[in-house]
């Protein structure tokens, strides 16, 4: 890592420190907030249930307007709860990891020296073994958040929905057999719904064909099915030789495509993204560019800007910059994103394709 890299990688750990020390404090406040309505939610889901055990004391003899009703807010209360509880344990877990990420950085810039003095200084070393592994850590546990909130607000929370809908299937049974049925037939659909979610997700996690076949076949793959599901759309050009690379190499170039094209659809509203993968004798040249809407990226040499830290780009650079390659991000215009990378090839690690 050259001096200038660890000097910008110092310098970003430092602006994260602060940010989440501020996230830490909303965070703190959200979940205050949140756990007085979790409690208040539990006290009126229990006077809703002791209303319905009423209502089928009396159930030959209440009016059916009575029973709907009754029902019906036991079920909205209950679906309340559990979405206020979901969202709890996510603010909680999200508190968490903030806390450990932030005791990774202050670790960091504690070993290297470069915690804020009295007098404002900085102190800039070389760094130690032990910090370069707390930033590798630190990156994992960013990836775990990532897949913690796509499953919490994906798969999870449908299998929620599942869950209520079963309920309300078991109570329609034995009262109203139509009804029932067309509760049955919405459930099977969101099963299968369900299902796909699940799907999508272990590939996102991790595709087994990136084991199995490699960067390209992979690439091709996940294009596929982004016109399958109706999402924005790629256009994949390939040149070169394919060859396997070394898997840590095939999964940072698949997860920083992955990120790109993530960028390009949720915050630049892009219609399409193009990329460009090339497999050079001694390196590999991925250019990703999105249309749409440019980004205010300042210097692109530290990205020292609020929306480079909110778009992640900062967290690409040091990807590919701790396995040797280079990255830069250009836009234009006002029009989208161009980002170009490239990455040396080790011969000793990589074989051609049969």
């Amino acid at each position: 890592m050259t001096e200038k890299t660890w000097s910008q990688f110092l310098e970003v750990s430092q602006q994260q420190r602060s940010k989440l020390q501020r996230e830490l404090k909303e965070v703190d406040m959200l979940i205050q907030q949140t756990t007085s309505e979790v409690d208040r939610l539990v006290r009126k889901n229990s006077r809703v249930a002791a209303q319905v055990q009423q209502i089928d004391a009396q159930i030959d003899t209440a009016p059916r307007e009575d029973i709907q009703s009754a029902y019906h807010e036991l079920i909205e209360s209950q679906r309340r709860l559990f979405t206020m509880r979901g969202q709890l344990e996510k603010l909680q877990s999200g508190q968490q990891y903030k806390t450990r990420l932030l005791d990774n950085y202050n670790e960091i810039l504690k070993r290297t020296g470069s915690l804020d003095t009295a007098s404002g200084k900085k102190v800039r070393e070389k760094p130690s073994e032990k910090a370069l592994v707390i930033s590798v850590i630190e990156a994992q546990e960013r990836e775990r958040q990532r897949l913690s909130r796509q499953m919490h607000d994906g798969p999870a929370q449908s299998l929620t929905n599942l869950v209520l809908q079963a309920e309300i299937c078991e109570r329609l049974f034995d009262r109203d057999r139509d009804r029932a049925k067309i509760e049955l037939a919405e459930l099977k659909a969101d099963v299968i719904n369900t299902f796909q979610k699940v799907k999508k997700f272990i590939f996102s996690l991790r595709p087994m064909m990136l084991d199995d076949l490699g960067l390209a076949p992979t690439l091709r793959r996940y294009v596929a099915g982004l016109e399958e599901s109706g999402l924005i759309p790629i256009t994949l050009q390939t040149s070169g030789k394919e060859r396997r690379l070394a898997s840590y190499k095939e999964v940072t170039i698949f997860r920083v495509i992955q990120e790109l094209h993530h960028i390009a659809s949720r915050y630049g509203n892009a219609s399409t993204v193009k990329v460009d993968l090339e497999m050079g004798e001694e390196q590999v040249r991925v250019t990703v560019e999105g249309d749409g809407r440019g980004f205010e990226l300042g210097n692109t040499g530290t990205l020292a800007t609020a929306e480079a830290e909110r778009l992640g780009l900062p967290t690409l650079r040091e990807r590919i910059e701790m396995l040797d390659g280079k990255i830069s991000f250009e836009t234009e215009g006002g029009q989208g994103l161009r980002t170009t990378f490239v990455l040396p090839i080790e011969e000793s690690g990589d074989n051609l394709v049969n």
